[in-house]
């Protein structure tokens, strides 16, 4: 597979898994009503960002145990983020639904040849700028970059 201008070659350090995808979008949505201090249900979550229910629970369950969410049992009970949107990066919910300390990852190369240490110092060092650029932005930038774009499509119909 060689070099495409339209999706340049990312490490796979740098990409979203599919599990951080689904814990960003249920996160966003728990934001988006973080001001009411209503909890939401799974089944709302799910629905609303269209993810599997049982997989958003074990999701859910990791995000509670390093205290990005909270629940709150009863008929009205659901979850709720455990902190303010502002203060929960990007990074954090990667760390923590990936099991990361760091999203860079150690290449194969050995360090027996010169070459293969600057490979890998570069390799780290790309993964270093993509943990900066998570940790840079949050969950409430996330909600304000997704309403920012949802004026923009509504303009773009009209």
């Amino acid at each position: 597979m060689g070099y495409n201008e339209e999706r340049p070659f990312l490490p796979d350090s740098v990409e979203l898994s599919c599990k951080s995808e689904y814990a960003l979008l249920a996160l966003l949505e728990l934001t988006a009503h973080y001001g009411s201090g209503e909890p939401l249900q799974i089944r709302q979550i799910a629905a609303e960002q269209n993810i599997p229910d049982r997989y958003l629970e074990q999701l859910l369950a990791t995000l509670r145990r390093s205290g990005i969410v909270r629940s709150q049992r009863g008929a009205r009970g659901g979850y709720l983020l455990a902190r303010e949107p502002w203060k929960i990066s990007i990074l954090e919910v990667v760390i923590c639904i990936e099991g990361l300390e760091s999203q860079t990852t150690e290449s194969n190369l050995g360090t027996k040849s010169i070459g293969g240490t600057v490979i890998r110092d570069i390799w780290q060092e790309a993964g270093q700028a993509a943990d900066a650029v998570l940790q840079k932005y949050t969950l409430q930038d996330l909600a304000e970059k997704r309403d920012a774009r949802r004026q923009l499509d509504i303009m773009y119909y009209i």
